[in-house]
């Protein structure tokens, strides 16, 4: 009999075995790592009726915020108590470091249930309109209830992490969800499933299905019973969801591209600055959404910080994502790592230059690994593709500058926002930080701060935020409930249209 391990989907409380499995291959060596059944619009469709039955039933959404919450800390603490597992699913479902995953894949994700559930603690679901004090006449009470089904789609990048982002204030506000997993990471988000159902949520609450997101993902995103969708991924495909919840008006949160700029300014303490740009494009291979992939420099100091950063990054060392030594692992598949050569020959073409690339590791082991060097790129202009488009792959783009206000003019010549950083003193860093087009931006740090701060993206990076203080609200309704406290006509504007009661 065969070890490798299976995942069925989880719907209505149920575990649904589709007649199509397909492989699970760990990027490093493509070796199988499981065997997943492949969902489709049926699957998909059973999911949203069992979340809309689950939400006309009641059971989740009567409940207070604070029985809710202790139903997400159960979850996070069934998956806290199998961390190492779910580190390795990581490691063999995306090529994550598992120093990486252990961080940030699975510590994250567990984090961002513990905090949703603190949120819901404090959710005030009814308050009085402060406009409208209440008196023995009247009483206006402000409301936020839940939307009802809603859905996410999460990439392959993040997944539990960019899950939780979702799934943890939606449950938290009282709704029900449909989650759908990339094809290509869907393990640790069926493990979530599992948590679901052993921390004692009522079936048909969260409903977890794989499937090709031009078929799955699109049936959702214009399904009739979904009433929000939330979706991380790139901004081609997240204009396509977009456009098929316009019909029905659903809500949309996106979380789209990225192509951050990262600032250098003449004052940065080079230390820091140099360890810290390079941190900003190389974690997780640089297969991160507000990875800070264009590296703005003072021309007078350009060859300088070239010279340190390929001396710096000679140090980092890309190897077996499963030996907590290695710093770097491959991407996340085949067709990834084709993605990001393309970019490089495109550079090469239009004139930018290799100042450094990296090797890959070598042996039968991973010949059939989806394995990418750091590449920084030297003499480019914003105006070339490969610093206008995101590779999502460990790839730098350098670009001198000859002032403050020609770096940030730069920096803002982009179609996206989504996050920015920038090195220097701190006065200075911050009035720069000020002046950039970016939902995040970073001064003297880079990928800190979540889920406390509020996430999402200026122009083509987004709509709408996740995560930070606010992040329940975005999974409601506001609903405003104006009570007359008495059965006194006369108080009343009736008689702007009615004559006086007989």
């Amino acid at each position: 009999m065969s070890t490798t391990p299976h995942y069925d989907m989880y719907i209505n409380g149920e575990w649904i075995e589709s007649p199509d499995r397909y492989e699970v291959r760990a990027p490093a060596t493509g070796e199988v790592t499981a065997t997943v059944s492949f969902g489709g619009i049926d699957h998909a469709d059973a999911a949203v009726a069992a979340a809309k039955a689950a939400h006309d039933e009641g059971t989740w959404r009567r409940m207070t915020p604070a029985q809710r919450a202790d139903v997400l800390d159960r979850m996070a603490e069934i998956m806290e108590a199998k961390a190492a597992e779910l580190a390795a699913l990581a490691t063999g479902e995306n090529g994550v470091t598992v120093r990486i995953a252990t961080a940030f894949h699975i510590g994250l994700g567990v984090a961002n249930l513990r905090f949703f559930a603190g949120l819901a603690r404090a959710f005030r679901p009814e308050i009085a309109n402060p406009l409208i004090p209440e008196t023995e006449d009247v009483r206006s009470v402000l409301r936020r209830e839940p939307i009802g089904v809603c859905a996410g789609i999460v990439p392959f990048n993040f997944p539990l992490v960019l899950a939780g982002w979702k799934v943890g204030p939606a449950l938290a506000a009282g709704n029900t969800f449909v989650l759908k997993c990339d094809e290509n990471t869907p393990l640790t988000l069926l493990e979530l499933a599992k948590s679901a159902e052993e921390a004692g949520l009522p079936p048909g609450v969260l409903n977890v299905i794989t499937g090709p997101g031009e078929t799955v993902g699109a049936h959702l995103s214009s399904h009739p019973d979904v009433r929000k969708i939330a979706f991380t991924g790139s901004t081609a495909v997240g204009k396509l969801v977009h456009q098929a919840a316009t019909d029905n008006l659903k809500r949309v949160t996106l979380e789209l591209g990225g192509k951050g700029p990262n600032i250098i300014l003449d004052d940065a303490n080079l230390d820091m600055a140099i360890d810290g740009s390079l941190y900003a494009f190389l974690m997780y291979a640089g297969q991160v959404c507000e990875s800070g992939t264009r590296l703005l420099v003072p021309a007078e100091r350009h060859d300088e910080i070239v010279e340190r950063l390929v001396a710096r990054v000679r140090d980092v060392r890309i190897g077996d994502p499963n030996d907590p030594a290695s710093d770097m692992g491959p991407v996340a598949s085949l067709d990834q790592k084709k993605r990001v050569e393309s970019y490089l020959e495109i550079a090469l073409q239009e004139g930018a230059t290799i100042a450094y690339q990296g090797t890959v590791p070598d042996g039968a082991a991973y010949a059939d690994g989806a394995w990418v060097a750091p590449v920084i790129f030297t003499g480019v202009t914003n105006q070339m593709r490969i610093a206008r488009e995101e590779v999502f792959g460990p790839v730098l783009a350098v670009i001198a500058y000859d002032s403050v206000e020609e770096a940030i003019a730069i920096a803002n010549d982009s179609d996206y926002g989504l996050a920015a950083g920038v090195w220097g003193s701190a006065e200075r860093a911050v009035e720069v930080a000020h002046q950039l087009e970016a939902g995040t931006v970073w001064v003297n740090d880079w990928h800190a701060g979540f889920p406390l701060n509020p996430f999402g993206g200026y122009k083509q990076s987004g709509l709408g935020r996740e995560v930070g203080p606010d992040a329940i609200n975005e999974y409601t309704q506001l609903k405003t409930v104006h009570q007359a406290k008495d059965n006194d006509w006369t108080k009343h504007g009736f008689a702007l249209v009615l004559p006086p009661p007989a």
